[in-house]
């Protein structure tokens, strides 16, 4: 018994170590969507970031105050001014109401969404459009041309988004090639900013 408790003991320090570092490597390795790179690697500017970051702020202030519930099923980003909108709501009503909440948000430059009812899905498919999101998020990690943390993806129905910024013109033509060869994708929509379209940029 004293054996068994001193395992479980040491299970849980490790586990807490672990923890603890990965906190601390993370705090320190962020990037345009939240994780995977340092921020010096953002080609936006420190002002371009923050003022994102306040609009998205607001924008998810705003939602939770007219429903509470949208903190766990609606996911805001926003980069140079515009808004991507995704996730799942019981009605077509809400989701317009969002949209126009989105549209609301001062400085707001587009809003581009990929919010589905949750009525047109079922766990199969939810499933499935899990393993897409995950298959194409490996194959930008992978590729050398692409920064992967620049990019975000949903996929809905067989339906990928990918909302992000894009070095080069290239870069870009091979981020949507990319999703096109993942088995399963029915359509593919991009919505990719190039670093020479952002309205401020990094000399």
């Amino acid at each position: 018994m004293f054996r068994y408790k001193k395992t479980v003991s040491k299970y849980l320090f490790i586990s807490s170590l672990f923890l603890l570092l990965n906190s601390c490597i993370g705090s320190s390795s962020v990037g345009i969507f939240g994780s995977g790179v340092s921020v010096a690697y953002d080609p936006r500017t420190v002002g371009m970031q923050i003022d994102d970051s306040i609009m998205q702020k607001n924008l998810t202030a705003r939602l939770a105050l007219n429903e509470k519930k949208y903190l766990i099923y609606i996911s805001t980003k926003v980069l140079d001014g515009n808004i991507f909108l995704s996730g799942k709501v019981d009605e077509p009503e809400e989701k317009l109401k969002i949209i126009k909440l989105a549209w609301e948000t001062k400085g707001v430059r587009s809003v581009k969404t990929a919010i589905s009812i949750k009525g047109e899905t079922n766990f199969k498919n939810s499933a499935k459009d899990a393993l897409i999101t995950t298959q194409l998020k490996t194959a930008f990690i992978f590729s050398k041309n692409i920064k992967a943390t620049n990019y975000n993806i949903d996929t809905i129905n067989g339906k990928t988004y990918i909302f992000g910024i894009a070095m080069t013109q290239e870069e870009k033509k091979e981020v949507i090639e990319e999703a096109k060869e993942i088995y399963g994708v029915k359509k593919v929509v991009p919505s990719i900013i190039l670093v020479n379209e952002l309205s401020r940029k990094k000399n």
